[in-house]
């Protein structure tokens, strides 16, 4: 099969198309022929130091694709299934391939209202918005969400999440971004490029913080007692939970994690209308480097994804 791999790390120059060995499912696993994969930050953080990962390197987690094969034990798909998700996060998944193999409970049926590449960009970036927002924030009707990045591939989904559930929504993004995201559900916006929001917003009640460092305890000015800032960016946010605790606020770091019932839940609000992809560049498998050159580039709206299969 055809994938992505890379044996140093470093800039986006080390990732090569190479010839490598179909895998083959294991015990509760399935084969995924993969259609499409999507492009992440955390992608970037792992080409560039390794992660969590051995060597070779082999990059992705979002995926879309069609079963190919079963390993013993699985009944909730069967081959010729079309199957979206984040399979193993933090371990490696290999997604920039033409196969994969995934646990069968880190995939769920792909929306039908979506095209593969769609997808292929709603895992990730989806769960990430879903956990944050929901499982971490219980984010509810009325409540004034603030969204950092709201343009970006978690930024546009949390917008629309939180709009779902009722919430005021209130996003940073740079103009040229404003009336997509008021398409999106947007209430309100801030132009980070010209405006200091923690001095422009307060009584907020959830933030989700998409880009770190001093956007944390400027975000925590911004809340109302109570209220949770819920940091995706780096782990060293954690600390950001005692100056939080001493003003009567929270704050969370939160990482991922595979969750085949976000996914459904995602997938139900794709289907009710409320929730869609916006693809901001689609490009072939054997362009990763590319990709991954436009999505450090830091004006991303939406998702960037690789096609692998027709």
């Amino acid at each position: 099969m055809r994938a992505i791999e890379q044996v140093t790390f470093g800039g986006p120059e080390v990732l090569h198309l190479v010839e490598a060995d179909r895998p083959e499912p294991g015990p509760g696993e399935v084969l995924v022929r993969v259609h499409a994969a999507g492009v992440n930050p955390t992608d970037y953080w792992h080409r560039a130091t390794g992660g969590l990962l051995g060597r070779p390197v082999r990059l992705g987690w979002d995926v879309s694709g069609v079963v190919e094969a079963t390993g013993v034990g699985v009944a909730l798909h069967r081959p010729g299934d079309a199957v979206f998700g984040m399979p193993r996060l933090p371990h490696e998944a290999g997604s920039y391939a033409e196969y994969l193999t995934a646990p069968a409970r880190h995939l769920a049926p792909k929306p039908a209202e979506l095209s593969h590449a769609e997808a292929a960009g709603l895992g990730l970036a989806g769960l990430t918005a879903w956990q944050a927002l929901v499982d971490v924030a219980d984010v509810q009707p009325g409540q004034r969400v603030l969204v950092h990045a709201a343009a970006g591939g978690v930024g546009h989904l949390a917008v629309q999440l939180a709009k779902a559930k009722g919430a005021y929504v209130i996003g940073t993004a740079r103009p040229a971004n404003h009336e997509f995201l008021r398409g999106l559900g947007a209430d309100e916006l801030v132009d980070h490029t010209t405006a200091d929001f923690a001095a422009e917003l307060s009584d907020v009640d959830i933030v989700v913080d998409t880009i770190g460092g001093e956007y944390g305890p400027r975000s925590l000015r911004t809340l109302r007692e109570g209220g949770i800032v819920v940091s995706l960016a780096s782990p060293a946010e954690a600390a950001l939970a005692e100056p939080a605790a001493a003003e009567g606020k929270r704050a969370r770091f939160m990482l991922v994690e595979p969750d085949q019932a976000g996914l459904r839940a995602l997938s139900d609000l794709v289907a009710a209308g409320q929730l869609r992809v916006a693809l901001d560049a689609v490009l072939p498998l054997e362009e990763a480097a590319k990709a991954h050159e436009l999505g450090q580039a830091g004006r991303t709206r939406g998702k960037i994804v690789l096609t692998v299969a027709d």
